[in-house]
């Protein structure tokens, strides 16, 4: 599903180039669960913002689907992306002005979904969550917590092929945290492609493959 080839990223200060990400060659096979894991700094979240096509500055070669990723303009990779990919942010990205419902409803308008099976979609997903009650709040009325099960809700609603997730449990307690990690996992039974970034040992544990970084570099696989 994913190839990458010598992939690499820096911020230019001045005369200085500050490497974020070196040589990056890795493969994700379709339906795999992957984990990634490393110390702050290592360029885990970088990586994953290239993954999920919401980063175009950096170099080399990706193929996503056989598609070549680094050939295609940005608005080209934002389509590929609202097709194919779900995404769990580290910082949630909700939007304020949008109420529960409606945050989770708006992923599957832009893929196009019928207004009568996206209703039918976001309730079977509030029930799943346990946030019926909260389906008419806005963000900033919920907890960190409650936030971040809305955030995975959003990623995992319009049944992608690959979901990206950024600590996905790491503003939940652990029986929340065992929820959410059982739920991708059922998902990536079901076929879908995970890849995760965690700090915890337990939950990576929930995947098929562990890739640590260290300083931007692949140190193990």
């Amino acid at each position: 599903m994913i190839r990458l080839r010598n992939v690499e990223k820096y911020y230019q200060h001045g005369h200085i180039k500050t490497w974020v990400l070196r040589r990056i060659t890795m493969e994700v096979r379709e339906g795999e669960f992957l984990t990634i894991m490393g110390p702050s700094g290592a360029g885990k979240s970088t990586l994953l913002g290239i993954l999920g096509m919401l980063d175009g500055a950096w170099s080399g070669e990706y193929y996503f689907l056989g598609q070549a990723v680094h050939q295609l303009n940005a608005k080209q990779r934002t389509e590929l992306h609202k097709r194919y990919i779900g995404f769990v942010f580290q910082q949630y990205y909700l939007l304020d002005h949008l109420t529960v419902y409606e945050n989770l409803d708006l992923p599957l308008s832009y893929r196009g979904v019928k207004r009568s099976e996206r209703q039918a979609l976001v309730a079977d997903i509030l029930d799943r969550f346990q946030i019926v009650g909260k389906k008419d709040l806005y963000p900033s009325q919920l907890s960190g917590g409650q936030q971040q099960l809305v955030a995975v809700a959003r990623a995992v609603i319009g049944h992608p092929r690959l979901i990206l997730a950024d600590e996905p449990t790491g503003s939940l307690h652990s029986s929340q945290g065992k929820m959410i990690m059982d739920l991708l996992k059922r998902r990536n039974e079901d076929g879908t492609t995970i890849v995760q970034v965690t700090h915890n040992e337990t939950w990576a544990a929930y995947g098929d493959r562990v890739i640590k970084l260290f300083d931007g570099w692949i140190v193990d696989d």
